[in-house]
């Protein structure tokens, strides 16, 4: 669906004013969401650990059935969403969104903002990283699930062999030192085979700001050849790209992945705090090796980015009654504490300040897997510790493009080749997807700053 400046401005600087699309809700009539009229909810997430919250919100409120599905995961979500709310009808009432994701959503117009219903009073329940991803256009268009702030896990039996004390390595030049080391053990320090989310949390890390979308929702500011910050990071991969100290052939999630976190030929992942439960699936002979710690910056400052990470939006419906029983699920799913309880119990990583400080949360030395048997995956370590510090770190300068699906999608086409055969540079290829999206924003009707 392209955009032109005109329908553009009307979706992004006036859609407070506009009545709501009759897109996202059903057909029921409107009414009170805390009356006794029975009212479904349809929710499409690929969250494991959302549907855990459905009985305690349905006693609580037992006029409201929500029910789940899952319409794929993250991109797979979002065509299937954007297809139900182009042909205008087929949405769901509530959505599962990305963080990177939502800014799209809020410029199309698509999601509710959720100030009037009493979000606007949340900003200090979550944290700053995930309340700035939410809080777009002086509105509040979803409500944080959970949050990925990047960390370093690792594994320490690799690392002891390597002679590389991972609390040591606090500056990028100290990381580049550390990899020459990891390699000479026959392994790899870590793996990257062109991943555009992963480049955009590094180049946060760094305190690079490449995008913004003006205020109107008409503009977009696309300067990643001209930000020095990315030009460090470029600058930092290229070299490890180039003496063969990181792993560029094995693909993120597939088996042979797994296989070389399972035996330690990756020692090290540079991720979202999401990423405990997945290793103790994913690596299951890594358990008791694996340790988690700060990320090495730029110059060594304690600052950090996000690496992933989901918000719970309403979609926009006429149905008032609709929206507030949607609303009222986010609610209970993402601010309500036993909603919330809930959820980080199922493995999902708090966006609430209040959780982060918890002693249960902070404590918490093993993980449980899905038949009940607790694990001492981090040897015992307080994992949650340096996990809860890693929140508090995020910065929250950094911007995505109100295109950053579309973004995310063609980076391989552009920068893969630094990757798979080495047949061009990452300089080489970021400038050709800069040059990708500035046409594609053009194509959409935005002014290209």
């Amino acid at each position: 669906m392209k955009f032109n400046k005109r329908i553009i401005a009307l979706l992004g600087a006036a859609a407070m004013v506009l009545p709501l699309a009759a897109c996202g809700g059903g057909n029921d009539a409107a009414g009170d969401a805390s009356g006794d009229e029975q009212i479904e909810l349809t929710v499409w997430s690929w969250d494991s650990t959302l549907p855990r919250t459905v009985e305690g919100f349905e006693k609580e409120n037992p006029n409201i059935k929500v029910t789940i599905t899952n319409a794929g995961t993250n991109k797979d979500e979002y065509q299937a969403l954007n297809n139900a709310m182009e042909a205008g009808s087929g949405a769901p009432d509530l959505a599962q969104i990305e963080y990177y994701a939502l800014p799209e959503y809020v410029i199309r117009g698509y999601v509710q903002d959720l100030s009037g219903y009493g979000a606007d009073d949340f900003s200090d329940f979550f944290t700053p990283g995930t309340w700035a991803s939410v809080a777009i256009q002086d509105g509040v268009y979803a409500l944080p699930m959970d949050s990925g702030p990047m960390a370093w896990f690792y594994n320490k039996e690799v690392m002891d062999k390597a002679g590389v004390n991972p609390d040591e390595v606090r500056t990028w030049d100290d990381f580049y030192e550390a990899a020459k080391k990891v390699r000479a053990t026959g392994s790899y320090i870590t793996s990257d085979s062109g991943d555009a989310g992963f480049f955009d949390s590094m180049t946060w890390l760094a305190g690079a700001t490449p995008f913004e979308t003006g205020e109107d929702g008409t503009s977009v500011k696309i300067n990643l050849t001209g930000d020095d910050k990315v030009q460090s990071f470029i600058d930092f991969w290229q070299k490890l790209i180039d003496e063969d100290l990181i792993d560029t052939k094995t693909a993120g999630w597939t088996d042979e992945w797994n296989r070389g976190l399972n035996d330690g030929s990756i020692a090290s992942l540079l991720t979202g705090a999401w990423m405990p439960y997945n290793l103790l699936s994913g690596a299951p002979d890594g358990d008791g090796k694996w340790r988690i710690a700060q990320m090495p910056t730029l110059d060594g400052s304690e600052t950090n980015s996000e690496n992933g990470g989901s918000s719970l939006a309403v979609i926009k419906t006429d149905d008032e009654a609709k929206a507030e029983a949607a609303y009222k699920f986010a609610e209970y799913a993402c601010h309500n504490a036993d909603g919330v309880g809930v959820r980080v119990e199922g493995g999902a990583f708090p966006a609430d300040n209040e959780t982060l400080a918890s002693e249960d949360f902070l404590n918490m030395t093993s993980l449980t897997d899905s038949e009940g048997n607790a694990h001492e995956y981090f040897g015992g370590q307080k994992f949650n510790e340096v996990l809860a510090k890693a929140a508090a770190n995020v910065s929250t300068g950094y911007k995505f493009l109100p295109f950053e699906v579309n973004a995310r999608n063609v980076y391989a086409d552009h920068a893969g080749g630094a990757f798979t055969d080495k047949s061009i540079t990452l300089e080489e290829g970021i400038a050709s997807w800069e040059t990708a999206l500035k046409e594609y924003a053009e194509q959409q009707g935005y002014t290209v700053e």
